[in-house]
């Protein structure tokens, strides 16, 4: 946000300094021990039980939660991480609403699901605090596997792949590991460097090698990975971001929402980052809302996300959007903009109105604006890859490519929702392959 540090209205320290601590602190309270209890006791502990068929790392739920039932909650995590090695996090920011709870027979019996997020990371940190890590490595193999990417796909795949005794080394663009955990996701839902903990926390299996600062096609080719190692798994996620491209998208205050998320997450200090008066996001996902709250709780006095179609048609989560609305983000539907206003910084931002078959009405509006976060999408980037459909990686069920000895799972590959939970189950089960592969099918 730096571009910014001249732009009339994007100023920092908008809070009074006791404010900041307290917009940023963990949006969901970890329970306590006898609330766990209380909540594990919910479960009916279906036989049959839904919640394990919608969760995508098909973890089983009413075990972990008698587990906690009955005291053991180490147990309990290691029953969830088994499956999803990142279950913290994912407890942490999965769309359990959707998911597991939404499956849940409490919800369709009481509309009120027992807490199965909380209740995850109440035993995953559990174990975790502890420093302890369940998991020991098989028997060295011989066998090594190139990971492109160190995001949610790409940690799960090389802690699977290592716990099974291959020799795993991870290439990442980025200066820390964690991909989108550590750089795309709203502070107040990870607080206290939970991201870069758990990596840390993950890596004790052994036999990963994590190299930052390099990427594929900038000094790292596929061809060459594909020559020096057995394997190769891409999860490189989506870097490039969609430009708005409107006449006046390049005035000062016009930048990626993505940006402004990570640049949030980096930084030691929130009271220092720049954050308009007047602020407009424009887009309908989970990225779009996450800068749009961070705004608010930035100090922004007015937050309007602005998204082209209805509220039923976004892709952020029910959940999500009420949360943006409770922390006075203003959400403007069936809205499309057209230009940006300004004398080299924005002013304003207008827009036309739509209909529901994106046909425009005529109709227009222009919102004050000193700072303009767009959150439009984001797009593969790469030379040299494996054959795509339509604009991600093609791949099969298990993650294979149209290239021998590659795989890619994640955000990069085509087929699977975007969200972390799914990244973590790609990434897991091109491991599985992957070592059946390398193995003859062992």
């Amino acid at each position: 946000m730096s571009q910014n540090s001249f732009t009339p209205g994007v100023v920092a320290g908008r809070l009074a300094p006791d404010q900041y601590q307290e917009q940023f602190s963990d949006l969901h309270p970890p329970l306590q021990d006898h609330e766990a209890l209380v909540a594990a006791d919910r479960c009916y502990f279906c036989h049959d039980a839904p919640c394990i068929t919608a969760c995508p790392t098909d973890i089983d739920i009413p075990l972990f939660i008698r587990q906690i039932a009955t005291g053991t909650p180490d147990a309990a995590a290691k029953t969830i991480l088994s499956q999803n090695i990142m279950g913290g996090m994912c407890a942490r920011v999965c769309p359990t609403e959707d998911l597991c709870e939404q499956a849940c027979v409490r919800e369709a019996a009481e509309g009120k699901p027992v807490l199965i997020g909380q209740l995850q990371r109440y035993a995953t940190d559990h174990l975790q605090t502890k420093g302890v890590h369940p998991f020991e490595r098989a028997t060295e193999t011989g066998k090594t596997i190139a990971v492109v990417g160190a995001g949610p796909a790409g940690l799960s795949c090389a802690h699977r792949l290592a716990m099974m005794g291959h020799t795993v080394t991870v290439y990442d663009a980025k200066s820390k590991a964690g991909g989108l955990n550590e750089y795309g996701i709203a502070s107040y839902k990870t607080p206290g460097g939970y991201a870069q903990d758990e990596v840390d926390w993950l890596l004790q299996i052994g036999g990963i090698t994590v190299e930052t600062g390099k990427a594929l096609g900038d000094g790292l080719s596929l061809e060459a990975l594909q020559g020096d190692h057995d394997a190769v798994f891409l999860a490189i996620g989506l870097g490039g971001v969609n430009a708005l491209g409107l006449e006046g998208d390049d005035k000062t205050g016009v930048l990626d929402a993505v940006d402004f998320i990570s640049e949030l997450r980096q930084a030691s200090d929130v009271a220092q980052l720049p954050v308009g008066r007047d602020v407009v996001v424009i887009g309908g996902g989970m990225t779009a809302v996450d800068a749009a709250v961070q705004a608010k709780l930035l100090g922004a006095l007015n937050v309007t996300l602005a998204y082209r179609r209805g509220r039923d048609r976004m892709n952020a989560s029910v959940y999500e959007q009420d949360l943006a609305a409770s922390k006075g983000v203003r959400i403007m539907t069936h809205a499309v903009p057209t230009a940006v206003h300004g004398n080299g910084a924005v002013r304003e931002i207008e827009f036309e109105y739509v209909d529901d078959a994106m046909a425009g009405t005529g109709q227009t509006i222009r919102l004050q604006a000193d700072q303009v976060l767009t959150a439009i999408g984001q797009t593969l980037n790469g030379s040299g890859l494996p054959d795509l459909d339509g604009r991600k990686i093609a791949v099969d069920g298990t993650g294979r490519t149209s290239l021998d000895g590659v795989w890619a799972g994640g955000d990069c590959a085509a087929g699977g929702d975007d969200l972390t939970v799914t990244a973590v189950a790609e990434g897991r089960n091109a491991a599985m392959d992957i070592h059946a592969t390398l193995m003859g099918g062992a």
